[in-house]
C-alpha cells in the first residue's frame, strides 16, 4: 500500500475488529475488564474507518486538480492558435 493514510487506517481498522472480538470473549468468560477492550476497538475501528475514507476523498479531490489543470493547458493551447 502506497498511501500512509490506507496503511495507518487499515491498521487502525483490523486492530478495532481484533480488540472487539477480544472484548466478546473476554465478556463469554465473565472477565472484568472487557468494556475496555470492546471501548477501545470501536475507537480504533473508527479511526480506521476515517482514515480510509480520508485517503479516498483525497484520492478524488486529487483527480479534480488534475483534470482542472489539464483542462486549462488545452484551453491555453487553444487561445494561443486561435491568434
Amino acid at each position: 500500500m502506497k498511501n500512509r493514510f490506507v496503511k495507518k487506517g487499515v491498521i487502525a481498522f483490523v486492530a478495532g475488529i481484533l480488540l472487539n472480538i477480544l472484548g466478546y470473549m473476554m465478556k463469554a468468560n465473565e472477565m472484568d475488564l472487557y468494556g475496555w477492550a470492546m471501548t477501545l476497538g470501536t475507537i480504533l475501528f473508527g479511526i480506521g474507518f476515517l482514515l480510509i475514507f480520508y485517503s479516498l476523498v483525497r484520492k478524488v479531490e486529487y483527480q479534480g486538480i488534475k483534470e482542472e489543470r489539464e483542462d486549462a493547458k488545452k484551453m491555453n493551447k487553444h487561445k494561443l492558435q486561435v491568434k
